[in-house]
This record gives C-alpha cells, structure tokens and sequence, in this order.
C-alpha cells in the first residue's frame, strides 16, 4: 500500500478506537511501537480527534464560563501538541530522503508532506462524522440526503488529497521536488514575545 493508503486505514481505526468511550479523557492506547511514524499518526489523529469533541463542547450555549475557559485552555495546549507532531512528521520524511540529490529542475511544493497528513487526519473525522448523521434514524429524509451529498464529496476529497500526497512524496524521493521545512514560530506562546506575558515581568 501506499502512504496514503496505509495513514488512511490507521486514521481511521485511530477514531474508531476513540468512539469506543467516546470521553475526551478518556486514555488512549496506541497499539504501535513508540517512535514509528505509525505510532506518531496514530497519536496525531488522537489528538485531533480529542480537539473535535472539545471544540463541540465549548459551543454549548448554556457551558458554564469557567469550564468553557477550561476547555479553551485545553483546545489551546492541543493546538499546539498537533503542530508538534506535524513537525515530527516532517522529520521524519526529511531524515528518510535525506540522501535525495535534488534535480537542478527540483521545485519546492506549496507544503510539506506533514501539512498535507495533518488535512488527511481531519478528514478522516469529517467522513465517520458525516456518515454517522446519514446513518441516523431520528432525522428526516432530506437531512439524510443533505449528508450522503456531503460524504460523497468528503469521500472524493480524500482521494483526490491521497493522490496528492503520494504524488508529493514520489517526487521528492525521485528528486523533482525538495523539502524546506520552516519551524514553528508562534509569538502568543513565547513569554519573551507575547506582549501581554512580557509586560508581567
């Protein structure tokens, strides 16, 4: 299988696994070795699946604002847990190509592979999510119809994104396209760059 293929197939077991609970507390049990990119993926969609059950939460209307509060502190650590990942993602593609002699005619992509992985998970979520509520007995027949319309198109999206990335990664394997990673730089996070942490000092 493909890379595609195979970050496909774990993404979706990863949120099967999770709806097993269904509890964003609830503890994950990631069944690959630590350090493989597939124990990496596998902790990624965790993490976005976790951030998707949170961010419904936060929109109850009647939440109460301390827990709301919470929570936003919550989606905001898990925010950054997940560009972290992306991060070790890309590493790990740069480390595996790390020989590639790029071609003289080599462009650089729009995004890195990771990037693109991360999109991939989220829709994994969107699809099992969407086929739930096509799958739903309490809701009329044009809610339904509504649904499937919007799986069929997520289900396309996904080929059309997993052909994208294997593509990506093809090509920079055979040295038409080079990876350029730039790190994360978010000030808001930094205390010696956020004015407002900065100015507590």
């Amino acid at each position: 299988m493909s890379f595609s293929q195979d970050a496909n197939k774990l993404f979706d077991a990863a949120v099967v696994d999770y709806h097993k609970t269904d509890n964003v507390d609830a503890v994950m049990n990631n069944p690959y070795p630590a350090q493989t990119i597939e124990s990496v993926l596998y902790i990624k969609n965790w993490i976005d699946t976790v951030q998707w059950h949170l961010e419904d939460i936060i929109r109850n209307p009647e939440i109460d604002p301390v827990e709301a509060l919470a929570i936003k502190r919550r989606i905001d650590k898990s925010n950054q847990d997940r560009t972290d990942l992306v991060e070790r993602i890309d590493s790990y593609f740069l480390d595996k190509y790390s020989s590639v002699v790029a071609k003289p005619s080599a462009v650089i992509n729009t995004e890195s592979p990771a990037w693109a992985i991360d999109r991939l998970s989220i829709l994994s979520l969107k699809i099992y999510h969407m086929r739930k509520e096509v799958e739903r007995q309490d809701v009329s027949a044009d809610h339904k119809s509504s649904c499937q319309k919007k799986l069929d198109i997520l289900l396309e999206q996904r080929v059309d994104l997993s052909s994208a990335i294997d593509q990506l990664i093809k090509d920079i394997e055979n040295g038409d396209r080079y990876m350029k990673v730039y790190k994360q730089m978010k000030m808001y996070n930094d205390p010696n760059l956020n004015p407002i942490l900065y100015g507590r000092k």
